[in-house]
């Protein structure tokens, strides 16, 4: 991630300094002619080396690059793999170790694609190297996802944490990120310090994580260590821009990747909704069309869809057009996000496990595991919304609250020993409460807000 909460004056004070369209033109003359950033091939030498000067921020109809479409696929993988782990644990019971190893690899998930994706905002140019160095990010996610099985039965079984095969993944993307930001800092004179302690503090982090996941440490120096290198990865923009200004993002085109990212993860509700309906359909030669399967696949895409409507209704974009200074709130602000959904798929995916009585959980305790991450979910969307735009509204909240008021009806329910089947369908309902409120009277308080914000400014 690239832009921590800058001040209006240093903003000011980079955007003299940052490189425009026709210099960026100008200094890509020498590559014959500059290509596309959407990597269209329009004069015969596409790809060729073009200077890493800055993307411009204001640049009309940004959009999401096939480069950065085919990355967000690897990551399919890494969030499916954690989920499945996820889900698994939580089937048998062990809850607190499925959370805690669960959580640790959303977060180095995350981590990774915000650092990559800010960064391609602000300097990707889709020319030959770009497109290798983000191949070795691609590597080290696939090291990164055949890792986690092995630390998720670490955290389960207790004593050392196999972290080996994660971070060496991890340190794959972040040793190829590294580079990314050497390159930048020799090609853009403005911003060549902030590629310079971006290097420095992204290194010093995973020499960190290569002591802990490859040097025998105390168990509680693990324990202690693992969340301050945590800590310090959130705070890299910050300490690696501070004053300098951040760098060129563009608002609308990051505002689209986090959306397509959040698409990404709320595929993993689809699967957790096939995966839980299978075997009650009686496996691959099944059609037995049971209550119990015709709920899971309701309550499963019913549910998946909401989440999405809940999403779609906030303006990132638009918001972040006039708050760049909030960028690391919304960056980071998603992990938490991000989290919430993957952790939705896995939730449906112990549901159907516990009706085909494959689980160690009680009803009401599977029905908590699918009821917290929705809640988590949806009370970051709100969180969000309320932040970026510095403004509460009592409909809001009472949407919030509402919202909340299902999600804990169903696990009421459940405790009251109500059919599973009945409770899913609850939660599936939980999302519609701010969707229904949102258009009927809810688009127009937003409307005031977003023109409050224009009014506003900054």
């Amino acid at each position: 991630m690239t832009d921590p909460d800058d001040t209006d004056a240093s903003h000011s004070r980079d955007a003299s300094q940052r490189p425009t369209d026709s210099t960026h033109r100008a200094a890509s003359a020498g590559a014959v002619a500059a290509p596309r950033p959407d990597g269209a091939d329009v004069t015969g030498t596409a790809h060729r080396r073009v200077p890493m000067a800055g993307r411009d921020p204001d640049e009309h109809e940004r959009a999401s690059t096939p480069l950065e479409l085919l990355f967000d696929l690897t990551f399919v993988v890494a969030v499916g793999t954690a989920a499945a782990q996820f889900a698994e644990l939580l089937a048998e019971g062990h809850v607190g170790h499925a959370t805690t190893a669960f959580a640790l690899a959303m977060f180095a998930i995350s981590v990774a694609w915000i650092s990559f994706s800010w960064f391609a905002s602000a300097f990707g140019t889709d020319d030959w190297l770009d497109r290798l160095l983000t191949m070795v990010q691609m590597v080290g996610v696939v090291v990164f996802a055949l890792g986690l099985p092995a630390m998720f039965h670490s955290v389960d079984e207790g004593g050392r944490l196999e972290l080996r095969g994660i971070v060496l993944g991890y340190v794959v993307m972040r040793i190829a990120m590294v580079a990314q930001w050497w390159r930048a800092s020799r090609e853009s004179a403005a911003y060549r310090r902030v590629g310079m302690a971006n290097m420095r503090w992204i290194a010093i982090a995973q020499i960190g994580w290569v002591v802990i996941a490859f040097v025998h440490l105390p168990t509680w120096l693990v324990v202690v260590a693992v969340p301050l290198l945590g800590v310090l990865e959130l705070l890299l923009p910050a300490l690696s821009q501070g004053s300098a200004g951040g760098t060129p993002w563009h608002p609308h085109h990051m505002a689209e990747r986090y959306s397509l990212f959040a698409i990404i993860t709320l595929g993993e509700a689809v699967v957790g909704t096939v995966a839980s309906s299978g075997d009650l359909l009686g496996g691959a030669h099944g059609t037995d069309w049971s209550i119990d399967a015709i709920a899971v696949v309701v309550a499963g895409v019913g549910l998946t869809f909401g989440m999405w409507w809940v999403y779609f209704s906030t303006p990132f974009g638009d918001v972040l057009v006039h708050r760049r200074g909030r960028g690391y709130l919304f960056g980071y602000g998603h992990i938490l996000l991000f989290m919430g959904i993957a952790g939705a798929g896995a939730g449906l995916h112990v549901a159907g496990l516990y009706m085909e009585h494959h689980t160690e959980l009680g009803e009401a305790a599977v029905i908590v595991s699918l009821a917290l991450p929705v809640g988590l979910y949806l009370l970051t969307v709100f969180l969000l919304h309320t932040l970026l735009l510095s403004a509460t509204d009592r409909f809001h909240l009472l949407l919030l609250t509402a919202t909340l008021v299902v999600l804990a009806a169903a696990v009421l329910l459940a405790a009251a020993g109500a059919p599973v089947a009945v409770c899913l369908l609850v939660i599936m309902l939980s999302p519609y409460v701010t969707v229904i409120g949102y258009e009927t009277v809810g688009h127009r308080h937003q409307r005031r807000m977003l023109a409050d914000l224009g009014v506003r400014g900054r």
